[in-house]
């Protein structure tokens, strides 16, 4: 049985980062014969309703079909955060960045559950937190702006101000068994390495 789709949550992927470190488009480097930006958009088609990309990309995304929001704030993914819940229709979003090649839907649905009575859902570890595979409320619109006003482009400098379920990775890893559903790559090296790793057969 399919599970149904959340219609009051909008699945926003940010889309507008320049890819300087990897030196191409993270977003269309494959993993397992697929872009990485259709894995995550995959992911968020088996979990809402409505989806919209963010960053001041068009022409490259436009053949799939979905609104391409530029920037009200370009350069920053905190930005791209504020401008997908400034147009959203709905009170929550949920954002991944483009270049999860392995977004888990099972992750992504559990942290959505968590929303009621915050403002913010996010994964928090001893390395810090992951801002950009949660869900955030349009509370958190006027926070940002004041950040992003102030030139302060810290993608998590305003969780203080609103009211943040922070989840321990522990609360998660029953639903990401390989461990890779928090994983981006910003590197050459980091891609070859994965590439490798995806090739190599299952023990």
């Amino acid at each position: 049985m399919t599970e149904k789709l959340h219609h009051d949550i909008t699945g926003v992927i940010l889309v507008g980062g320049k890819s300087r470190r990897m030196g191409q488009d993270k977003a269309f480097l494959e993993v397992d014969g697929k872009p990485i930006f259709e894995r995550v958009l995959e992911a968020f088609r088996e979990s809402f309703a409505r989806i919209v990309l963010v960053g001041d990309r068009e022409e490259r995304f436009a053949g799939y079909g979905l609104p391409v929001l530029p920037d009200i704030y370009p350069g920053s993914a905190l930005g791209g955060v504020y401008t997908g819940l400034h147009h959203a229709a709905t009170e929550y979003i949920f954002v991944s960045s483009c270049d999860i090649p392995f977004p888990n839907r099972d992750v992504l649905r559990y942290l959505c559950s968590l929303r009621n009575g915050y403002d913010a859902v996010v994964q928090a570890n001893a390395n810090g937190y992951e801002p950009l595979f949660a869900l955030y409320s349009k509370n958190c619109l006027e926070p940002i702006r004041a950040l992003l006003d102030s030139g302060d482009f810290c993608a998590y400098a305003y969780y203080p101000q609103v009211r943040v379920r922070y989840v321990p990775y522990e609360e998660l890893a029953h639903l990401d068994r390989d461990g890779r559903a928090f994983l981006n790559i910003n590197t050459p090296e980091e891609f070859a390495k994965l590439k490798e790793e995806s090739s190599c057969p299952s023990k």
